[in-house]
């Protein structure tokens, strides 16, 4: 999701739309967004007092973009590289060691610039693991686990 409409303003289809993305260059001339899994462009962008005004392919009419009122925004999924997850992926997963202790579950993500910090959250306290090859060994969202190799000085 990444935006809500918050109802039509002006008379040629404008959406005043409240942005929930922390990326919301997303709302780009020639985007496409999803209204209840229906696809529509971004015709048109603007800033407005903090709020968006969106204007979009068939929504032309006041009518039209009042019937969008309190509808959800989403982008279409796609998939990221191989090898790669987005945080809602990560979020939630169980975390084992190679030699089958249970470490806790990825409570949030740390964005450090270098590379990104699991915060995991269990039976020994909170974990900080490096999003590092070296560490993580196996990311599997379908089984809900990730499983790490433990450098030394990871543990408290």
């Amino acid at each position: 999701m990444v935006g809500r409409v918050l109802g039509p303003w002006g008379l040629e289809g404008a959406l005043l739309v409240e942005v929930l993305t922390e990326r919301p260059e997303r709302f780009r001339p020639g985007a496409e967004v999803l209204v209840q899994g229906k696809p529509y462009r971004c015709r048109r962008v603007r800033w407005q007092r903090g709020s968006l005004l969106l204007w979009l392919w068939g929504v032309e009419s006041r009518e039209a973009a009042e019937a969008l009122r309190g509808r959800l925004l989403e982008v279409p999924f796609t998939p990221p590289p191989p090898e790669r997850f987005y945080h809602f992926q990560v979020l939630g997963l169980e975390v084992w060691t190679e030699t089958g202790e249970f470490l806790g579950t990825v409570h949030r993500i740390l964005e450090t610039g270098s590379n990104d910090i699991y915060v995991v959250r269990g039976p020994r306290g909170e974990v900080l693991i490096p999003a590092i090859d070296t560490v993580v060994r196996e990311i599997d969202p379908n089984r809900g686990r990730m499983v790490v190799h433990l450098l030394p000085g990871l543990l408290p």
